[in-house]
């Protein structure tokens, strides 16, 4: 086989894994989720980026010890918005920060700007006696009734528009106990 018919191969190879990838994928996000769709002349070139995944709206591990005066504040409103005390759903980065990430639940602790929020990472994988965990117990924001775990130790700055959808407001008790711990960690205030 030529090097031509080779390429043609291996590009309708990687088409195939990325559509079976976007099904499996595709049945956890919401109908209205923006996806990723070449675009430029003939279908080809640049891909666009989903809310969260790149540019402006990239959601951006930040390192917690360096954010100052940070104010966690329960707040939650459902209206659309990303409001403290509130799980919502987002894409995040993988720790390797390496392009690669996942839409998870995360929980909003303050307000950072006009379009972002500050928010800690949920899990379902049990992180029991781990200080840099703090269990939640289950709720609604996890479809399965999991237990659910706060990772206090990162934090997120999260752009409005790459919030896919409210999951549940989280009630002040179990806020304020997440709020706790943040505050003697980080030195940063509840109000």
């Amino acid at each position: 086989m030529t090097t031509t018919g080779n390429g043609i191969l291996s590009a309708l190879a990687n088409a195939a894994a990325a559509f079976v990838r976007s099904l499996a994928s595709g049945s956890r996000r919401d109908a209205a989720a923006p996806r990723s769709e070449p675009r430029g002349a003939g279908g080809a070139g640049t891909a666009v980026l989903e809310p969260a995944r790149g540019g402006a709206t990239e959601t951006v591990e930040l390192d917690p010890h360096s954010v100052r005066g940070l104010r966690v504040r329960y707040a939650p409103h459902r209206d659309g918005a990303p409001d403290g005390g509130e799980i919502v759903w987002t894409w995040v980065p993988y720790a390797e920060r390496d392009g690669r990430g996942k839409d998870r639940p995360v929980l909003v602790i303050a307000t950072q700007s006009a379009d972002r929020v500050y928010a800690v990472k949920l899990t379902s994988k049990s992180h029991d006696g781990d200080r840099d965990f703090l269990s939640l117990g289950s709720g609604p924001w996890d479809g399965q009734g999991r237990e659910s775990w706060v990772d206090i130790d990162q934090l997120y700055s999260v752009h409005v528009a790459g919030v896919r959808r409210e999951a549940a407001a989280l009630d002040r008790y179990r806020f304020e106990s997440v709020a706790g711990v943040l505050e003697r960690r980080f030195g940063w205030t509840k109000g």
